[in-house]
C-alpha cells in the first residue's frame, strides 16, 4: 500500500473520532436526559451535551478541547510493518494538529516543551498485535485529562471499605471510585474496569475493555451481573452529569480479569468522560476502508 493512502485514511480516522461521538454512546445520553427531570440542573447539562455532540459532528470541529492522549491498537497484516504503520500514523497526528482536529496536547514531563505536534515519547500511546487475516484493523481513543486524572488503582484487601479479594469486594472499589470522582471527570462516565494483573497490565485492560460498545453483554455471566449491579447503584448516589445532581453518574460499566499473583489484588478503574471518543476501520491491502468500527 502507498503510505500516503495509509496516512490519508488515518487522518479521516482521527477527524471521526474527535468529532463525531459514537452512536451508542449517543444513545446513552439520550437515555440519560429522559431520565432526569425537565427544568434540572442535570436535564440541562445533558442537554449542553446533545448540543454539544451536534455542534461538533456538523462543524467537524473536536467535541472537547482536550483532545487527550492518542490511543491506538493496531492488528498488523503481513503486508503492514509496525514501523510504517507509526510512521504513516505520526504523520496523521502532526497533520491533524495543524488543521485542528487535535488540540496541541503532548508536552515534554521533564522540560514542559509542547513540540506543536503532539508526537513525542510515548505520545500516541501505540499497542501493536500481529494480525490472522489479510485486512489492517485500526481503533482509536481520544482520552481526556480530567477523566484519567479520576481513574483509581485499589489494592485487596482495602480495610477502609470493607473489601475483600472477591467480586463483593471489587463492587465495593469500583463505586468508591465513582463516589469520589463526583463530577471531576466530566460526568456522566463510563468504566473501564480490570480484576487482577499488576499494577501495568490492570490499567492497559480496563483502558482495553472501553473499546467495547455500551449495550453489549460481557460474556461473562459473572461479569455482566455485576456490571448491571454497579450501574444501577453507581446512578442512586445522586452524583449527576458534572455533579450537578440527578440519575445519570454513569453511561456505561465494562469489566474484564487478568490472571494475577497470590500476593496482589489489583482492582484498576479507567474512567473515561461522556465525550466518549473511540473509532476505528478495517483496512484493505489496497488501501480502502472496507468497514467503520462503531457508527457515528
Amino acid at each position: 500500500m502507498d503510505a500516503r493512502v495509509l496516512q490519508k485514511n488515518l487522518l479521516e480516522l482521527i477527524r471521526r473520532t474527535s468529532a463525531e461521538l459514537p452512536s451508542d454512546v449517543v444513545r446513552a445520553v439520550e437515555a440519560g436526559a429522559r431520565r432526569e427531570e425537565s427544568g434540572s440542573n442535570a436535564w440541562y447539562a445533558l442537554e449542553v451535551i446533545r448540543d454539544n455532540i451536534l455542534m461538533a459532528k456538523e462543524k467537524s470541529q473536536p467535541l472537547c478541547q482536550d483532545t487527550g492522549t492518542i490511543i491506538v491498537y493496531v492488528d498488523l497484516p503481513k503486508w503492514c510493518d509496525e514501523k510504517t504503520f507509526r510512521r504513516a500514523c505520526d504523520k496523521a497526528v502532526a497533520e491533524a494538529t495543524k488543521v485542528g482536529y487535535l488540540r496541541q496536547n503532548s508536552v515534554d514531563s521533564i522540560t514542559g516543551h509542547n513540540t506543536g505536534d503532539n508526537l513525542g515519547p510515548g505520545s500516541p500511546s501505540y499497542h501493536f498485535h500481529q494480525g490472522s487475516g489479510r485486512s489492517l484493523s485500526v481503533r482509536m481513543m481520544l482520552k481526556g485529562g480530567g477523566c484519567e486524572n479520576t481513574s483509581t488503582q485499589y489494592s485487596l484487601p482495602d480495610t477502609r471499605l470493607g473489601a475483600d479479594r472477591d467480586l463483593e469486594g471489587v463492587r465495593r472499589c469500583v463505586l468508591d471510585g465513582v463516589l469520589q470522582a463526583q463530577g471531576k471527570g466530566c460526568g456522566p462516565g463510563i468504566l473501564g474496569v480490570c480484576v487482577g494483573g499488576d499494577r501495568g497490565t490492570g490499567y492497559i485492560a480496563a483502558k482495553e475493555t472501553l473499546f467495547r460498545e455500551l449495550d453489549d453483554v460481557n460474556e461473562d455471566p459473572r461479569l455482566a451481573k455485576l456490571e448491571k449491579r454497579i450501574m444501577k447503584e453507581a446512578n442512586t448516589l445522586g452524583i449527576g452529569p458534572m455533579g450537578f445532581g440527578g440519575a445519570t453518574t454513569l453511561l456505561g460499566v465494562k469489566i474484564t480479569h487478568r490472571n494475577r499473583v497470590p500476593a496482589s489484588f489489583f482492582v484498576s478503574i479507567a474512567y473515561m468522560c461522556w465525550a466518549f471518543r473511540r473509532n476505528g476501520f478495517v483496512l484493505s491491502e489496497g488501501g480502502r476502508i472496507t468497514r467503520w468500527l462503531y457508527a457515528s
